[in-house]
């Protein structure tokens, strides 16, 4: 298998963690791995792993990136909103594209032992959830003010925990609410 990534080397069979078998490129250091085989190295392996290194860089490529088995195109997925860094996958094959420094980079936010939830619709869809909730709250921000935003936030709290809230949104929204 030639290297997704860089193109310029054959894939090396090795292991990513202890257990974990993969194929790596020696220029690139990125890894290619099955998602069968994560998942049994999830079931055998505890919640350690080795110490992840102290300064490592990481890569992420950007373009499409071809599946080194099948030679179709990879899937980008998501890992977290507070990075741009993609995880590339190939349903065909179940196949996980590592770029270098990714490894390192999951495990150091606790996110190793879930490659394969990171992969799955509902991790995406609260992603796109939790981005959108961030942008209104930018937005808000911004419109209101930092202080009226987090004023109104309290109300909007104490008032959908209220009993009376219809009333009291009735009341709030009248123009008059002691006319008759």
């Amino acid at each position: 298998m030639k290297c997704p990534s860089c193109k310029k080397d054959a894939l090396k069979a090795g292991f990513l963690e202890d257990g974990l078998r993969s194929h790596r490129c020696r220029l690139c250091h990125g890894d290619w791995f099955l998602v069968e085989d994560f998942v049994a190295w999830q079931e055998r392996s505890d919640a350690e792993l080795s110490e992840a290194a102290a300064e490592y860089e990481l890569e992420d490529s950007r373009g499409a990136m071809l599946c080194p088995m099948t030679g179709t195109i990879m899937q980008k997925y998501r890992i977290s909103n507070d990075t741009e860094h993609k995880l590339d996958y190939s349903p065909p094959v179940g196949g996980v594209w590592l770029d270098a420094g990714e490894w390192q980079y999951l495990k150091e936010r606790g996110l190793a032992h879930q490659v394969n939830s990171i992969l799955t619709d509902q991790w995406q869809r609260r992603l796109r959830e939790d981005n959108a909730a961030l942008t209104f709250t930018a937005l808000y921000e911004k419109k209101f003010g930092a202080e009226d935003y987090a004023k109104v936030r309290e109300i909007r709290t104490w008032l959908s925990e209220n009993r009376n809230k219809a009333e009291l949104r009735r009341y709030l929204l009248a123009d008059d609410p002691y006319k008759v």
